[in-house]
């Protein structure tokens, strides 16, 4: 069975979880806590010496860090990854927009919040909040002529956008200007083997630590 090391609140590893419930795939939540440091121990670098979540290890022992890659190969010949070169292509765009247009943004200020940083962070507020709304701005512009991200229909460039947009009020983001993107969240939720961000999947769940001792 495939294991998932995974953060709860992580929209990174959200997207992961999202995808392996819509494909049907059985796998096993291992919990990191990344709060505490889980990410550095040994244990955990000898998975990913980059030292974040999610990976995804499979029972022969490969492991697969870095969300969009893992999306990627886990979709491969299913109705989520186009086979189209060129749709291939654009799938790969949005995902890097994601990761470096995005992500750095929305989901920065967005932990900001959680982890109760904003205050030691104010000074660099107003850049990322900049940048979060120009990435909002270039979703609306593309959307307001197409339901999906690419092709037209609902793929892993959906599900890679979706993740931090779709919670992006949790970081003080008003997504009220922008009537393309929530029509295009509401869309998503309406696919078939939708799970939100924090609800169970059925998937057998582990904790890191207990493993440890195990």
């Amino acid at each position: 069975m495939l294991r998932l090391y995974d953060h709860w609140e992580s929209g990174n590893c959200y997207k992961v979880r999202l995808l392996l419930s819509q494909l049907g795939q059985a796998f096993e939540r291992v919990d990191v806590d990344i709060l505490e440091g889980e990410t550095r121990t040994p244990e955990f670098l000898a998975k990913n010496p980059n030292h974040r979540v999610p990976v995804v290890e499979w029972p022969d022992g490969r492991a697969l860090a870095e969300s969009n890659a893992i999306l990627f190969h886990l979709a491969e010949g299913s109705p989520f990854l186009p086979s189209d070169p060129w749709q291939r292509a654009q799938v790969l765009q949005w995902q890097a927009f994601e990761q470096y247009s995005h992500e750095p943004y929305i989901a920065v200020v967005r932990f900001w919040h959680f982890t109760k940083k904003l205050e030691e962070n104010q000074h660099l507020l107003p850049a990322k909040m900049e940048g979060g709304y120009h990435a909002l701005d270039v979703m609306e512009k593309h959307l307001s002529g197409q339901d999906f991200f690419v092709g037209g229909r609902y793929s892993i460039a959906d599900i890679s956008l979706y993740a931090y947009t779709h919670v992006a009020d949790e970081g003080g983001f008003d997504l009220e200007a922008y009537p393309y993107t929530r029509a295009w969240i509401a869309r998503v939720r309406e696919q078939p083997r939708y799970i939100g961000l924090t609800e169970a999947v059925g998937a057998r769940v582990s904790k890191f630590s207990d493993l440890l001792e195990s």
